[in-house]
């Protein structure tokens, strides 16, 4: 039974991944990571984020990581933190998840992971 919750929520993650990036088509750098690459590497974080299982699995830390790499523009870094905030928003992550990532994946972000923060200061 919990598998197939588990199937369902995916599949509603991933309608949802589809109406966040029809929402911010302007996502990010022509040359760098796109909203669609940065949400599609980190849905294996999905049940961690919903709040499923005490830490995200190993190929979600490897999503966060390989995404972070990729964030090597202030322009790059400032469109994903929107893709971001969007997200979690309409996904309802729950914050202090999201927020314990890095931490928990032993690396780190050049994006903050915190729907609140504001954007245009992420440097």
């Amino acid at each position: 039974m919990e598998k197939k919750i588990l199937s369902c929520l995916v599949l509603a993650f991933g309608l949802m991944i589809i109406l966040v990036l029809n929402a911010s088509a302007s996502a990010s750098a022509a040359d760098g990571i796109t909203c669609e690459e940065a949400l599609t590497q980190l849905i294996t974080c999905q049940p961690y984020f919903l709040g499923f299982g005490p830490t995200p699995s190993p190929t979600c830390c490897k999503g966060a990581e390989n995404v972070s790499q990729q964030a090597n523009t202030t322009t790059i870094r400032r469109s994903l933190c929107e893709c971001f905030e969007k997200a979690a928003k309409a996904f309802q992550i729950i914050p202090e998840r999201l927020k314990q990532l890095p931490q928990l994946c032993k690396i780190q972000v050049p994006v903050p992971l915190d729907p609140t923060v504001d954007c245009n200061t992420v440097p």
